[in-house]
């Protein structure tokens, strides 16, 4: 089976300014995932989408096949993440003149996934014949314990009660939270709505420490750590 891996990573980014091409421990940040999808030994090919010159020319260095130019309508704050990737994929079979079994799309901004990951991910979608696969960690809070909503009026109130009360959060139902870190889906699934919770789904659970998605200065920083960690 072919496979294609997509990166997207546009370049307006305000919670880390510029932080897909930040150096973190050594090199920009981008070049941690493409060298990740490349030790996966996973792809046929590997594309990185972005409206910033400077990101694509990173992962050009960094050893991408292709750098895709993402439009500007695709590159704003309102704008998904899939719709970049369907762009993606579909520049990505225009130019290169064919098509692939699986696509596997990696957040650049969580550097601390491994190899192992992906590939894991990509057999899980084949060994369940699922049409897509998402990753996610253990979640630190759960609805049917500790999380809570305010009502219009102002009344607080647990987000997912149950009939019984929790009164361990080791006794509610398990819950985990969307790491974003790696998306696996069938070709045909990813152009299909809705593009991510289908019936089949499968769900592939990573550690806390290999979940960290940066997204401000003290992720940056967290994650700087703990790459020094590894490194010693």
């Amino acid at each position: 089976m072919s496979a294609l891996c997509t990166i997207c990573a546009r370049g307006g980014s305000k919670g880390v300014v510029n932080k897909n091409i930040r150096l973190i421990h050594g090199k920009p940040l981008i070049a941690w995932t493409i060298a990740q999808a490349r030790a996966s030994k996973m792809f046929d090919l590997l594309a990185v989408s972005s409206d910033s010159p400077a990101i694509l020319q990173a992962a050009k260095d960094a050893g991408a096949d292709m750098a895709i130019a993402r439009p500007g309508e695709l590159a704003t704050d309102q704008a998904g993440k899939i719709a970049a990737i369907r762009h993606c994929v579909a520049a990505v079979e225009r130019d290169a003149g064919r098509s692939f079994d699986t696509l596997v799309d990696l957040d650049a901004t969580s550097p601390l996934r491994t190899p192992e990951d992906i590939s894991a991910c990509v057999q899980l979608l084949r060994d369940r014949d699922a049409p897509n696969v998402i990753t996610a960690m253990p979640a630190r809070r759960s609805p049917y314990f500790n999380m809570v909503e305010v009502d219009d009026d102002g009344a607080v109130r647990l987000a997912k009660p149950l009939s019984a009360a929790v009164i361990r959060r080791q006794d509610a139902p398990r819950c985990y939270d969307m790491n974003a870190s790696i998306y696996v889906w069938r070709h045909d699934a990813l152009f299909e709505d809705p593009p991510i919770f289908k019936t089949g789904t499968a769900l592939y659970i990573m550690p806390e420490e290999r979940s960290i998605d940066i997204d401000s200065e003290l992720d940056f920083r967290i994650v700087e750590m703990i790459m020094a960690e590894r490194s010693r």
